[in-house]
């Protein structure tokens, strides 16, 4: 298979890179090339079409979004890399229970690159550094191929899931990378990290295309 085309989009709004991922998603035919676009956004809370108003708590000044990609409410802000895997599951043979599991077992590698030792649960989607969660995961299967993906909280505020039932789990603990790496490395580097640990995973190679 071809490599996978890696866009490192830098920071971007959230809602114009959600119509654009739908867009190439509802567009995508037999030569359309997988993508991976890696981002941070601007402070949003995100509701997966389960989502239920009550874990919304206290948004105040920061936007919520009603998005069709599965789970509870998230948040994203700076100091988060997002990854969202373009891809033709249908041609890669890719379930989604496959691809949830490559995304965390790519988390995982990564954090493993800095000594961290970090799980996935069965019962909740993400990857947790003990009790506490450190990346969030969603994902949208439509006309065979994903959209939405992983978030993996690095250095930026935690606050603003106090906000919220984070992925419908009251009381749940978040943490970032700065909080168990004593030399975090930036957004920009972790994604790149983070989409060689991914390919590494689906067992593609990657073109950096920015």
């Amino acid at each position: 298979m071809e490599a996978i085309q890696v866009h490192r989009l830098g920071r971007r709004p959230y809602e114009p890179v959600w119509r654009a991922m739908r867009d190439i998603t509802d567009q995508r035919d037999a030569s359309t090339p997988d993508q991976l676009w890696l981002v941070e956004h601007d402070p949003v809370f995100t509701q997966g079409r389960a989502g239920k108003p009550e874990h919304v708590l206290m948004p105040g000044d920061i936007p919520v979004v009603e998005t069709d990609r599965g789970g509870q409410v998230t948040y994203h802000g700076p100091g988060q890399i997002v990854a969202y895997p373009l891809l033709d599951v249908r041609r890669a043979g890719l379930g989604v229970r496959d691809l949830v599991s490559c995304l965390e077992r790519a988390v995982i590698a990564l954090l493993a690159e800095w000594h961290v030792e970090a799980h996935a649960r069965p019962d909740a989607p993400g990857v947790y550094v003990g009790e506490a969660k450190i990346a969030s995961l969603g994902l949208r299967i439509r006309r065979g191929a994903s959209f939405h993906g992983v978030a993996l909280n690095i250095d930026g505020d935690l606050s603003p899931f106090e906000r919220i039932n984070p992925c419908g789990y009251a009381g749940m603990a978040m943490t970032r990378v700065a909080d168990v790496v004593a030399d975090a490395p930036d957004v920009a580097t972790a994604g790149t990290r983070l989409a060689y640990c991914l390919a590494r995973e689906l067992g593609r190679d990657l073109s950096f295309v920015d």
